[in-house]
C-alpha cells in the first residue's frame, strides 16, 4: 500500500484552499492552474480539514477506506489521526517524523530528510519547491466527473520512488481543493477527499509534540531498540 509518511506528505501539500478567478474569467490553462497553487499556498500558514482516505490496486490488488483529520503548520510540520477503521497517528514535529499504530504497539521515528534529499512535495511543504518548476502540468485524460470541478494532474520533472503522478481536483469557483489524487509503480491509487478545510486558524505549535508511548518499541533509522 502507498506508504503512509509520503501519503501525508503529498496530501498536506496540495490541502489549502485556493484564490479564486475574476468572475468571467476565461479557463486556465494548466500552467496557470499551477501557478494559483502555489501562489495561493504561499500565503498559508496553517490548515485543517477532515479527509476520506481511500486506496485500491497496488500488488495485492486490495482496496481500503479511511478516514480522520489532519492538521498542518509550516514549516514541516503536520498531524495526522486515522480514526476508523483503525487509529494510526502520523506525526511531523519539524525535525523528526513519528508513525503510530497502537494496535501494532510500534513507533517508527526516521529523521525529516534535509532540503537537498527531501522528495519534491516535502520540499512544497517546507516552502523551497515550486509546483510550477517541479511538476509538468497538464489536464487528465479522465477528470473528476463531479461538477464544476477542474482536474489538474502533475508529474514530477524529477523522478520519485513512491509516486508516479498526482490529480489535484478543485472547484471551478474558487480553485478549493476537493481530491487529491496519487498513483504508485505498483498500480495503486490513493484518493484523499477533504471536508471542512480550514487555513491559518492558529493552530498551535503544540498539537505537533509527539510523546511515545510507554511499552511499545521504537524503530529508528530501520532498527528496533525498546
Amino acid at each position: 500500500m502507498f506508504i503512509p509518511v509520503r501519503a501525508f506528505l503529498l496530501a498536506a501539500s496540495a490541502a489549502a484552499v485556493f484564490a479564486a478567478p475574476p468572475q468571467g474569467a476565461p479557463a486556465p490553462t494548466p500552467a496557470e492552474l499551477a501557478r494559483a497553487i502555489q501562489k495561493k499556498y504561499d500565503t498559508v500558514r496553517d490548515f485543517s480539514a477532515s479527509f476520506e482516505h481511500r486506496y485500491r490496486g497496488g500488488v495485492l490488488r486490495k482496496e481500503a477506506v479511511e478516514r480522520g483529520t489532519m492538521q498542518v503548520m509550516k514549516p514541516s510540520r503536520m498531524r495526522w489521526t486515522y480514526e476508523s477503521p483503525e487509529r494510526k497517528v502520523f506525526v511531523a514535529d519539524g525535525t523528526q517524523f513519528y508513525s503510530y499504530i497502537p494496535e501494532d504497539r510500534q513507533v517508527i521515528v526516521a529523521p525529516i530528510p534535509p532540503e537537498a534529499e527531501a522528495t519534491t512535495p516535502a520540499l512544497f511543504l517546507s516552502g523551497h519547491g515550486s509546483l510550477p518548476q517541479d511538476f509538468e502540468a497538464s489536464f487528465p485524460a479522465d477528470p473528476d466527473p463531479a461538477p464544476g470541478t477542474y482536474s489538474l494532474k502533475l508529474v514530477p520533472h524529477r523522478r520519485e520512488a513512491e509516486y508516479d503522478w498526482l490529480i489535484l481536483v478543485v472547484d471551478r469557483g474558487t480553485y478549493r481543493l476537493r481530491k487529491l489524487i496519487t498513483a504508485d509503480a505498483q498500480g495503486g491509487q490513493s484518493t484523499f477527499t477533504f471536508s471542512d478545510l480550514r487555513e491559518n486558524v492558529g493552530i498551535p505549535a503544540s498539537a505537533f509534540r509527539f510523546t511515545i508511548p510507554r511499552g511499545v518499541d521504537v524503530v529508528t533509522h530501520g532498527q528496533d531498540r525498546r
